[in-house]
C-alpha cells in the first residue's frame, strides 16, 4: 500500500469525469466549500455496492458540509451503469489511470485499485481529514466522518 496524504498537506489538483461525463475539477470548488472525497475500490463489488447505496440514501448527512464525490478506478461507463442500476444520487469520479488515487496515496498495488478511504479538503485546499480502512472489505465509519465535518463548519 502507498502512504496516505498527510493532514495539513496541500491537496493535489485534479480533474476527473463523473458518471454523466462532466468534469469535476478540484480548483473549481476551492474557496467555496469543503470537498469530501470517498475513495472506494470497485463498482459492482459487494461492500462497495452496499456502502454506496447507504451513502446515497444518507447523502444529506454529508453534502450540507461540502462538495461530495466518490472516486474509484472504474470507467465513466461503469459508473453510469452502476449509478443507474442502484439509483445513486452522488457523483462518481473515474480515475482509470489511478493518477488521483496515487497522488493522494490511496493506491493498493496488490490489486491495482484504490483503497477504501475518506479525505476531507478544507476551503483553503488543505487536507483536513484522512481515514484509510485497514480492511478493504469492511465499510468505512460514516459516523467518524460526520463528526469531523461538524467541527469544520
Amino acid at each position: 500500500m502507498t502512504t496516505p496524504i498527510a493532514v495539513g498537506a496541500k491537496a493535489p489538483e485534479f480533474a476527473l469525469k463523473d458518471q454523466h461525463d462532466k468534469e469535476f475539477k478540484l480548483s473549481d470548488h476551492l474557496g467555496k466549500r469543503n470537498i469530501i472525497l470517498f475513495f472506494y475500490p470497485l463498482d459492482w463489488s459487494p461492500t462497495c455496492t452496499n456502502e454506496n447505496v447507504c451513502f446515497s440514501q444518507d447523502l444529506s448527512r454529508f453534502d450540507k458540509y461540502g462538495e461530495v464525490a466518490a472516486i474509484s478506478c472504474d470507467s465513466v461507463w461503469s459508473h453510469k451503469a452502476w449509478a443507474e442500476h442502484l439509483k445513486l444520487k452522488h457523483r462518481l469520479l473515474s480515475d482509470m489511470h489511478r493518477a488521483v488515487i496515487k497522488a493522494y496515496g490511496m493506491f493498493f498495488p496488490a490489486a491495482n485499485i484504490g483503497q477504501r478511504a475518506t479525505v476531507v479538503i478544507d476551503k483553503k485546499g488543505e487536507v483536513a481529514f484522512v481515514k484509510v480502512n485497514e480492511d478493504i472489505t469492511k465499510e468505512r465509519d460514516y459516523g467518524a466522518v460526520e463528526s469531523f465535518l461538524k467541527t469544520l463548519g
